[in-house]
């Protein structure tokens, strides 16, 4: 038989599976015999019947159906099949989530029937003898997380396999050579695939985008957001949209709008940013008063429904900011040019413009489309320095121009104003019960080949702080106007929910280990603890370890259009407004807010629903993204320190070893438990440690060690270290 046939065959035995699924569970408590089942799939012809009567068999004996009398067959009693999604171990084996149960189930290996890692698939879920474990069999696949995965090609005659690079990939895939589209041997790759057939041992695939040569810096990049189906460029229809968007400021829209442009206005942002989506206007009123606005790209109005440019926004639903670029939402002709908030370039946007008096309470406030002309551009550095010294003169070390420079007085009596109540509104959302999370940022000094030659660390220091301040009370204060409103309008909210107590426990265990401790007693000693052991770290060798926990004990913050709150700031209503130029949410927020200013009605939820848990889960695949760029830049650094010792703190310990992050450069690697020399270690949870058989020698989380590099894999993106002793 052909291969042409044998895949046509394999097809078909695919779908006279889904069709008898389909027939027994459309009415599970009915049985039927195969000549029922084929007239309902349709199947007329011999070979058909032959077909449906071996996977009634094959069903049957691997317990996916039941057949209740000879040749009678019905669906597995509903009670013992659950839809969940599969967590695949990089060590092979797998549990399976699943909503309804308690505790996870897990999946023996032979039993995952072709599922993958994240697939949302079915279970027949049982207990074995002796045994309080409840493990899982996969039944059906209803739903791939994704079809195309990362690896590296092989090579041979007159077919090729695709390695997955991905540990928790258990299978190859079979690349036929006309599926191969220019693919050599060796290089990295992007597989679709395509089937599997019963019979075959791997999936057929076909090559959809050769990345390059592992190990190749923009390979390596190309591959980390191929792993999570982001994209690294634009379609070329969507480019050529964009281009012909009329981005001109016309006289008949500033007529429609509120006019900002002879208003003091200026934005604060990184020394290197291209896109400024927020800026800030200020003036004193004479009743001494300050009106400040906070105005955002106006980007719906040039991003409509029903376009090429609107569906490719919605599918990316964030910009990715990688280690040496940024990947961004929108086409570089809206998000560094007309939506971009340029100094001296009258702008469209959206505005939260408040009242506001001298203790930062909002006295009133007004949202609306404007025209703005921004002032000037600040970098966060030249505006800490004129928080810090009150002063005009701009050094050329810090400056963002070509030398040093004189600020207009009026632009430093707004920065330093706008300083103060900052801080006022920052200290009155801590006393409410806020938690400051002020992570420190691992950033690199990268040369023009983009190689790393220094680590250095962001922290927000108060021109961060002003602006964060500013912009949560404009996400606030929106989303109060909608939330408050009767009756209840659909709206996008950002809430937070409060964390789980089992996860707060076991950070106060940990945390004891250097002398820290929560209050757990209710949530204002909560926060406030909280709070005190973040500020208590800072410094120390054990901060990132703590901020790190700290966060991974928190719930995830989230988009939905059913509002509970954002914990983390406690405000009572959130959202994000202010950045439509990275994030989608923020543009759903602009249009629904503008539908209920115009006075239109609250559309259906369901759409909006779907559309935040979208967002919500491309945010987490560019987190995720973001997180690995960073690693892989970690350990190209580490490539070139081989011969130097580090000290660093145990991060984690594990039954395969220990991880250890170098306090200089918070460089990431591990030590295996089989490279410890002079005993034999055993991990023991209760207290975080491995711990030798014989001499008793513990290596507890917290503890200084001092290690070597001992091997840097940038395409696993995966660093160990050597133990050199104790610090």
């Amino acid at each position: 038989m052909s291969k042409r046939k044998k895949r046509a065959r394999s097809h078909r035995s695919n779908e006279i599976t889904k069709g008898i699924f389909t027939v027994l569970e459309a009415e599970p408590k009915k049985s039927f015999n195969y000549r029922q089942i084929a007239s309902k799939i349709n199947i007329k012809d011999t070979e058909g019947r032959n077909i449906l009567i071996k996977k009634l068999g094959q069903l049957r004996d691997k317990k996916r159906i039941q057949e209740v009398n000879t040749g009678k067959f019905k669906a597995l009693n509903s009670r013992t099949i659950h839809r969940g999604i599969i967590d695949l171990m990089p060590k092979g084996h797998a549990y399976v989530v699943i909503k309804d149960i308690a505790k996870d189930a897990v999946v023996p290996f032979n039993k995952l029937n072709k599922a993958f890692h994240g697939d949302e698939v079915e279970v027949y879920v049982y207990s074995r003898k002796n045994s309080k474990r409840q493990e899982a069999e996969v039944v059906n696949i209803i739903k791939r997380k994704k079809d195309s995965f990362v690896g590296i090609i092989e090579m041979h005659k007159t077919f090729a396999f695709v390695r997955p690079t991905d540990n928790r990939m258990y299978t190859d895939f079979f690349v036929p050579t006309d599926n191969l589209g220019g693919a050599k041997s060796g290089e990295k790759v992007v597989v679709k695939l395509l089937e599997w057939p019963e019979d075959a041992s791997s999936p057929f695939g076909k090559i959809e985008k050769v990345l390059g040569m592992p190990g190749e810096h923009n390979t390596e990049i190309h591959a980390i957001l191929a792993e999570y189906g982001l994209p690294y460029e634009f379609p070329f229809e969507v480019e050529e949209f964009a281009q012909k968007i009329d981005t001109k400021i016309k006289a008949e829209e500033i007529s429609k709008r509120r006019d900002f442009r002879d208003v003091l206005t200026f934005t604060i942002d990184p020394a290197d940013a291209k896109d400024f989506d927020d800026a800030l206007s200020f003036k004193t009123l004479n009743n001494g008063h300050y009106e400040i606005g906070i105005h955002i790209a106006d980007v719906s109005h040039y991003v409509r429904k029903d376009t090429i440019l609107e569906e490719e926004a919605y599918e990316r639903a964030t910009s990715v900011y990688l280690v040496d670029r940024v990947v961004p939402m929108l086409p570089e002709i809206l998000s560094n040019q007309a939506c971009s908030l340029r100094p001296r370039e009258e702008k469209y946007t959206f505005s939260a413009v408040f009242e506001i008096n001298d203790q930062a309470k909002v006295v009133k406030r007004w949202f609306g489309r404007t025209v703005i002309n921004s002032d000037e551009r600040f970098a966060y550095e030249e505006a800490q320095h004129i928080i810090e010294t009150k002063k005009a003169n701009i050094p050329a070390d810090i400056s963002i121009r070509n030398g040093a420079y004189s600020v207009p007085d009026p632009l430093v009596t707004a920065i330093t104003t706008l300083d103060r109540l900052s801080k006022t509104m920052r200290s009155e959302r801590m006393n409410a019960g806020a938690i400051s999370f002020d992570k420190v940022e691992v950033k690199f000094y990268l040369n023009d080949d983009n190689n790393p030659t220094g680590v250095y660390f962001k922290e927000a220091k108060d021109a961060n702080k002003l602006i964060e301040e500013f912009m949560l009370l404009a996400n606030r204060e929106v989303a109060r106007f909608i939330g408050k409103s009767h009756p209840p309008k659909t709206f996008i909210y950002r809430i937070h929910d409060q964390p789980n107590e089992e996860k707060l426990l076991a950070l106060n265990g940990i945390i004891s280990r250097f002398g820290h401790k929560l209050d757990l007693r209710n949530r204002k000693s909560t926060t406030d603890s909280l709070n005190k052991l973040l500020e208590n770290v800072k410094g120390k060798k054990e901060q990132n370890l703590v901020d790190t926990l700290a966060i991974r004990s928190m719930s995830k913050a989230i988009y939905t259009t059913e509002n509970i709150g954002h914990y983390g700031l406690a405000f009572e209503y959130y959202t994000h407004f202010t950045s439509p130029i990275r994030r989608y949410p923020d543009i759903m927020v602009h249009r629904l807010l503008q539908r209920y200013l115009d006075a239109g009605k609250s559309p259906n939820s369901e759409l909006f629903e779907e559309a935040s848990q979208h967002s919500s889960d491309m945010e987490n695949l560019a987190a995720r993204a973001e997180r690995d760029s960073v690693k892989y830049m970690q350990i190209k650094y580490m490539q070139d320190h081989a011969d130097t010792e580090f000290i660093g703190v145990i991060s984690g310990v594990t039954e395969w070893g220990i991880y250890v992050e170098i306090i200089e450069n918070k460089c990431e690697g591990m030590i295996r438990i089989r490279d410890l020399k002079g005993d034999y270690y055993t991990f023991d949870e209760s207290i975080y440690a491995l711990v030798g058989e014989r001499t008793k020698t513990t290596y507890q989380l917290g503890e200084e060690v001092v290690v070597m590099v001992k091997n840097t894999d940038l395409v696993k993106r995966h660093l160990d270290f050597t133990l050199i002793r104790k610090a």
